[in-house]
This record gives structure tokens, C-alpha cells and sequence, in this order.
């Protein structure tokens, strides 16, 4: 088969037929990453974990890419040769990847992902018959035990942030398998074709757990730090947005302290109607950081309550999807297939909310926006700082960047695009840009009718956007301790102090990824000021988003070239 494929890849050939002969011997080697994709061919098969299946794809890789490089590009247009270097692009990150950040090595969290979320994923998300959808599931359980197996044998020195939150990852696994697929699934436990391989799973996933805690655990000596050459290498890779490190933080310090600035004014004109009897605090650092926390936390004051924080979330909904088609903001997608659910128990704790959207080459299955109240061993302080940080005006903000128009619309779009490199490879500083360029832009357009109080919510969603991009910068090459990312986080970005630990351990954990929805935005914004400036009175905003949309997820630094 990689005869046939090399043999392919030298010839000069349709791109999107030699990309789809590489596609399949992918989706053959890597089943879970097929079920993801949406291409349910091997939705019973698990993936090779092993060391040497892995020492033999980094051989695969860079056989590939030599023969990629080699396709002679001059026959082809302008949106082809875009494809080709987005495939390249991907090529070369993933071999970066296996060189210089092995996961499979260093990261004991992956193999809880290929345990519970690619099965996860095939209940969920595929739009195969139920009881095929079952019985493919029994089949990939059944592996978890030489999931487990195998991570014992590759892991070696992983950074002990990444064990302790495996071990927590691992808790939230077992339960899945001892409850929670069943009410996914649809089973009943005592009869089901499930019970067997889930009693199996757990009792490896609980083996796994005792070696995180007895075993790997004490030799979790590793550096979570990447430095500053290493970062810099991943971050051009991962952002492909034709900006370096430096650049970017600099850019990201400057648009703090601006945004800093126009949340001040906006929070100024708040306090007086807030604190009708109260001085306004003195006009220097102290006093303006004064006004804003103070004004935030009162409207914090105006929040769900864990039982009321689902049906909260779907009210925002109604009202966002009529403005966008009364001011014509975009074309919604039709039929709606976004669902909002209360996150699954062994989800949470990470996040407050997610969209995982329609697999690419499954485009009709479904979308699920998902929210999650408090866990319920959290003490009352915890929560309420939980739901007081996503009060009812930052609800409306989440909506908007979660689902309309932001990341379930755009992934819709891009669903569309008949490149089969841009919906498998899809770029996320584009789709993080996107939804944070939307937070703004509806209510530059009125969604809220210039309520003052949902603009410090955008605002400030917004800050954490672009610390986001400091704090990746700083804790990777910098030495930036715990204690200064909190200070950053919760002095300048006006963040609770659970949400600011749980950023840092973020950034701990994901470098690189924190940049892409500063980056992102910047991007999007300055493609649109210019094409705005230069239609002038003819400008049409929902056109305007369309074309980009229009494009699939593409590297943001082809914006300018594909969108005129």
C-alpha cells in the first residue's frame, strides 16, 4: 500500500485524488482518527500504540513529505496550490511533533483519550444505525486493556502536571464505562452486548490509575516548559499565520493595555448607576482596575444557578439566531443541527463549555454545544465563582463564540467546502479567530442595543483572549511563575482565581494552542478593515462573511489572497 501511495504521490497527479489515497492509508493505520473525521470504515478497530508502530511513522512521514515537496505545483490553480501547502504544512508539523514533543512518551492524557473519547465519539456523533453503532463500540472497548498496556510501556518521563491530570482524567473514564455509556448508548446494562468489555475497561483503566499514582507519578520529573527555541518553532507552526513569537506577544501587550483602557471608560459609565451614592475612585492604576472589578462582580450578581444553567444557555440562543438573520450578519445553516446538552459528568471540570461539531465527512451527523454547571463535589464557594464568571450577559458572549454565529456556524460552513485537504485539515487559528472576531462584531452591529453591561462581558472575554497569548508566551520561555500568571490573570484580566489556576495549568499543558484566538481575531479584523475601507458605502457585511466562511478553515495567513 505505501509502494502504491509513493508511486502516487510521484506522479503528477490530481491533488485531492492523491491526497484521498494518503487519507485512506490514514484512516487504515489511525481508526480512531477515521471515526473523528467522520469515515466509519473502521469504527471496530483501535489503533497501534506501540513504540515501533510510532518510530515507523516518523519514517512514513518523512518519505511523504520529500514526495509531497516533489509534486510539481505549476499546473495547478490558485486554491490547489493554497491545498498543497496546507497538506505540507500539516506533514511537517506532525513530524516536529513526533521529534521534538512525543505525546505517546511524554504524555500520559493521550491514552485516556483513545480509551474513552473515541468511543465517545462513535456513540454520539455517527450516523450509522444504533445497534451497528453499539456493537462497533464493544468491539473498540475491547481494546482499552492494550491501550493500557501499552501506555505502561512507552511512557517515561512525563511533567507531573500531566500525571496529576491524568489521574483525574482516568476517574472520569472509569465512571463513563460503569454508568454513563449506558445512557449514552441507549443500553440496559444487564443485557447489554456493552457490559462485558466496559467491565473489562474498567478494571484496566483502574490498573491504570494505580500505576499513575504508585508508579509514574514519582518519576514525573519532565519539564513542561518548552524554552524559548522550541516554542518559537512550535508557535509558527501551530499559528501559520506569518507572525514570530516575539511578534506575536508584542502585539498581544499592546492590545491589552488598549482593551484595558475602553473597558475602564465603559465600566465608568457603569458605576454610577451601580454604586449611585459611591465616589468614583481616584483616576490612577489602582482606582481604574477599582471601577472595572467592582462593576464586574456586580453584574455578576445576575447568574444561573446549577439547576437553571442549561435552560439559561438555550434562551440566549433564540434571541442571537433572530438578530443575525434580522441584520443579516450571515446565512445560518439549514437544517440546524446544533444541540445544546448539559456537558457528561466525566467531561467536566475542564471547561465550562465546548462545541464539537459535525465530523467533516460525516457533515449530517449531530453538533452538541455543551455546558457544564459546577461538579457536585465542588464546595458552594467554588461553584457560585463559576457561574458568577459566566453570568447571564457573559452567557450570551459564550453563545455567540460557541455556536452562532461562531464555531458551530463557521464549521458548518467549512463542512461545505468541496476541498477534502481543508476539511480534514482544518486550520484552529482560524476557528478560534473566527469566534472571537464574532463576540465583537454582533454587537458593534446592536445585538444588545448598546447594553453597557454586555459590553464589559465582551470585553473582558476579550482580555482573556489576549492574555491568553501573553501567558503562553511567558510561561514557556520566560520562567513565569504561578504566582505572576495569577497576578497577570486576575489583576489585569479580572478573573477569578479558579479560572485563572485552571488557565495556568492550561498553558501547562497545551503550548501553543493559547495564542491561536488572539492571533486568529487579529486576523480576521484586519482583513475586514481593509476590504471595508476600500468598498467604502458598498461594503456588505453578511457577503463579506460569507466569503470568508466560504473558504473552509484555512490558514489565516492566505486570508488577504482568497478574500478581495
Amino acid at each position: 500500500m505505501l509502494a502504491t501511495l509513493c508511486l502516487m504521490l510521484s506522479a503528477p497527479a490530481d491533488l485531492e485524488q492523491t491526497f484521498q489515497t494518503y487519507l485512506n492509508e490514514e484512516f487504515k493505520l489511525h481508526p480512531t482518527y477515521a471515526t473523528a473525521m467522520g469515515n466509519h470504515d473502521y469504527d471496530d478497530q483501535m489503533d497501534d500504540l506501540s513504540n515501533e508502530f510510532h518510530e515507523k511513522q516518523v519514517e512514513r512521514l518523512k518519505s511523504t513529505i520529500a514526495r509531497v515537496e516533489a509534486m510539481d505545483s505549476q499546473q495547478w490553480n490558485a486554491a490547489t496550490r493554497i491545498d498543497h501547502k496546507i497538506w505540507l504544512h500539516s506533514l511537517k508539523q506532525r513530524l516536529w511533533q513526533h521529534e521534538h514533543d512525543n505525546r505517546f512518551v511524554n504524555d500520559p492524557r493521550v491514552y485516556i483519550e483513545y480509551a474513552s473519547g473515541s468511543v465517545y465519539t462513535l456513540l454520539t456523533q455517527s450516523t450509522l444505525p444504533r445497534e451497528r453503532n453499539v456493537a462497533n463500540a464493544a468491539k473498540r472497548i475491547g481494546f482499552v486493556p492494550n491501550i493500557i498496556e501499552a501506555a505502561k510501556a512507552n511512557l517515561r518521563n512525563p511533567a507531573k502536571i500531566l500525571t496529576e491530570v491524568a489521574i483525574a482524567q482516568t476517574s472520569g473514564a472509569i465512571a463513563f464505562y460503569e454508568k454513563d455509556i449506558y445512557a449514552i448508548s441507549g443500553e440496559l446494562a444487564a443485557t447489554s452486548e456493552l457490559r462485558k468489555p466496559c467491565e473489562a475497561a474498567v478494571a484496566a483503566l483502574k490498573e491504570y490509575q494505580r500505576f499513575l499514582k504508585e508508579d509514574l507519578l514519582s518519576k514525573s520529573n519532565g519539564e513542561w516548559r518548552l524554552g524559548r527555541k522550541k516554542f518559537a518553532e512550535k508557535l509558527e507552526l501551530e499559528l501559520q499565520a506569518g507572525l514570530s513569537a516575539d511578534e506575536v506577544l508584542q502585539e498581544a501587550e499592546s492590545e491589552a493595555a488598549r482593551v484595558e483602557r475602553e473597558l475602564y471608560v465603559i465600566a465608568k459609565q457603569l458605576w454610577f448607576k451601580q454604586f449611585p451614592n459611591a465616589p468614583l475612585p481616584a483616576d490612577d492604576a489602582a482606582g481604574r482596575r477599582r471601577v472595572v472589578a467592582e462593576v464586574l462582580a456586580k453584574i455578576g450578581e445576575d447568574r444561573s444557578t446549577p439547576e437553571t444553567l442549561l435552560a439559561d444557555t438555550k434562551k440566549t440562543v433564540d434571541g442571537i439566531r433572530t438578530f443575525i438573520r434580522d441584520r443579516q450578519i450571515i446565512t445560518l445553516p439549514e437544517p440546524d443541527r446544533c444541540e445544546i446538552i448539559e456537558m457528561p459528568e466525566f467531561q467536566r471540570g475542564y471547561s465550562v463549555a465546548y462545541m464539537n461539531n459535525a465530523p467533516p465527512l460525516d457533515p449530517n451527523a449531530r453538533s452538541f454545544y455543551a455546558v457544564s454547571p459546577p461538579l457536585p463535589q465542588w464546595s458552594k464557594e467554588v461553584g457560585d465563582a463559576l457561574l458568577k464568571e459566566y453570568n447571564h450577559k457573559m452567557l450570551q458572549i459564550l453563545t455567540i463564540h460557541e455556536a452562532y454565529p461562531g464555531h458551530y456556524v463557521q464549521i458548518e460552513y467549512a463542512n461545505r467546502n468541496p476541498s477534502l485537504v481543508r476539511k480534514v485539515l482544518a486550520d484552529g487559528t482560524f476557528i478560534e479567530g473566527w469566534a472571537v472576531y464574532t463576540e465583537q462584531m454582533m454587537l458593534d452591529q446592536g445585538y444588545g442595543n448598546g447594553d453597557l453591561a454586555l459590553r464589559t462581558q465582551q470585553l473582558k472575554f476579550y482580555l482573556r483572549a489576549v492574555l491568553n497569548a501573553i501567558l503562553d508566551h511567558k510561561m514557556h520561555c520566560t520562567g513565569m511563575t504561578d504566582d505572576e500568571a495569577k497576578e497577570l490573570l486576575m489583576v489585569r484580566g479580572f478573573q477569578t482565581e479558579g479560572e485563572a489556576l485552571g488557565k495556568i495549568q492550561r498553558a501547562k499543558q497545551q503550548s501553543g494552542q493559547l495564542s491561536t484566538y488572539f492571533v486568529g481575531r487579529t486576523a480576521f479584523y484586519r482583513v475586514r478593515q481593509k476590504i471595508q475601507r476600500e468598498r467604502g458605502d458598498k461594503f456588505d457585511l453578511g457577503k463579506f462573511h460569507e466569503a470568508v466562511l466560504s473558504h473552509g478553515s484555512v490558514p489565516v495567513v492566505y486570508l488577504p489572497e482568497l478574500v478581495k
